[in-house]
């Protein structure tokens, strides 16, 4: 299960039922051994009324009086009966209860000894059984004597069938009752962690900048981290681009002073030519790490950017710089489409290929995206010459130096190439159905990238 609140609502129940099982075995067991002591004793108590109503002559004749405590000792088959053992352990009396049945006989016990316990009849009764041995004391002597009441089971095991009944019935209640405390009290306890799953979703969003709800203190220091490595990330991503962007400043201004100089600096008239080729190459030496070091690269909590707006806008822009060659352009993006990737590189990523495609087409270019496979893939094409397979390779060679690329494929490519990279894709350069170059571009997606239609 990769539920949090399902795991533990899974295991309290299990651990749940076991303990209602045990519990339920526990009080049942509980109940039968009290209504059985229950029973011994009333049983008892019906002995020690029979003892009370004997009576014994000096020569050890028993009789027994009107005073027998039960009224069921004298209907047939009532469910209780008695009888009473002499010394040779025959019976002399015998309740009109049992008159119709095939008792079993008891032993004879010894004076002051009782005993419990189940027993059966022929006719496939199941009794419980107390005898009481006495010594009865005469004129004529002492005379022992075993007093014996037997009960049927019936009504204790009916009774026992009815609590086992009612008990079964109110702990499966109690079992479902508490599961349903237990998933409310669940889902209580973890709605702090929905919140901060709903204030990611926001932040991938980009409805918001920081994690703002108050949580637990066990979920605090969470918070608090990703609020402060989100913060750091900003701050990073944004001194890197402040240094850059210094950098530049710094290199521009005495490039553009060296290259006034050479104009008004006489001399050999190769060196003029000579310096400012590589004072050209400087130039585009800058540009070019400027632009690798700004690529903000693949980040989990950047939020989803629709691309055909991205699309449309460099399409219309180039389509105005190159208005001579009256260009068209073909654009196969979804308008629901977004991805998860940094609107400054995805421009430069378009620009760059779209530059190149204007460039060097004929009449027509043709610009598609789509998801596939959890990748942002991205095709342009266009109807020009195309480029060489061989000059392909070696443009997109890794290692390959800015100042050694063709002019028109060389720094553009090279940074595509780096920007892609920085997101662990690939770049692949082909023959177009155009006839001209087609370029892939594939961009790996983090969760939460979506196309909508």
């Amino acid at each position: 299960m990769r539920s949090l609140n399902a795991r533990v609502a899974f295991s309290a129940g299990i651990v749940l039922a076991i303990f209602i099982v045990l519990s339920a075995f526990a009080l049942e067991r509980a109940f039968r051994d009290s209504a059985r002591s229950a029973r011994q004793e009333r049983l008892l108590a019906q002995v020690y009324l029979l003892m009370a109503a004997a009576e014994v002559d000096a020569q050890g004749r028993l009789t027994l009086g009107n005073g027998q405590s039960d009224p069921r000792l004298d209907l047939p088959a009532s469910g209780l009966y008695a009888m009473i053992l002499d010394p040779s352990g025959a019976v002399v009396w015998r309740s009109r209860s049992a008159l119709s049945l095939h008792l079993p006989v008891p032993a004879m016990l010894a004076p002051n000894v009782q005993r419990f316990d189940e027993i059966s009849a022929s006719e496939g009764l199941r009794l419980f059984q107390q005898c009481f041995g006495v010594s009865w004391a005469t004129s004529g002597g002492s005379y022992p004597f075993s007093f014996c009441v037997m009960e049927d089971l019936a009504p204790f095991e009916q009774q026992l069938s009815v609590y086992r009944h009612s008990l079964w019935a109110w702990q499966s209640a109690m079992g479902v009752l508490l599961l349903a405390v237990l998933w409310l009290t669940l889902h209580w306890g973890l709605s702090p962690l929905r919140r901060v799953a709903d204030e990611l979703g926001k932040l991938e969003a980009g409805r918001q900048q920081q994690i703002t709800g108050d949580y637990p203190t066990e979920l605090r220091g969470l918070t608090d981290n990703l609020n402060a490595l989100l913060a750091r990330e900003r701050a990073q991503q944004q001194r890197y681009r402040n240094a850059l962007a210094d950098l530049a400043h710094s290199l521009k201004t005495p490039l553009a002073l060296m290259r006034g100089a050479l104009r008004s600096v006489p001399g050999e008239a190769s060196t003029p030519g000579t310096l400012g080729e590589q004072i050209e190459r400087m130039d585009r030496i800058v540009g070019y790490q400027l632009q690798r070091a700004s690529t903000a690269g693949q980040r989990t909590l950047a939020s989803p950017l629709p691309v055909r707006p991205v699309v449309d806008r460099l399409a219309s822009a180039l389509g105005k710089v190159h208005a001579d060659k009256r260009i068209e352009i073909d654009v196969a993006v979804e308008a629901g489409l977004h991805a998860r990737i940094d609107d400054g590189d995805l421009t430069e990523l378009l620009g760059n290929v779209l530059d190149n495609a204007f460039k060097w087409s004929q009449r027509r270019v043709r610009v598609s995206a789509a998801l596939e496979a959890g990748a942002l893939v991205l095709q342009i094409e266009d109807d020009g010459p195309g480029i060489e397979p061989a000059r392909a390779h070696e443009v997109l060679e890794r290692g390959v130096r800015a100042d050694e690329t063709v002019p028109g494929h060389g720094i553009g490519l090279a940074v595509v190439r780096d920007i892609v990279q920085a997101y662990d894709g690939r770049i692949d350069v082909g023959r177009s159905s155009l006839g001209g170059a087609l370029v892939t571009l594939t961009v790996p997606q983090a969760s939460g990238v979506r196309s909508t239609r």
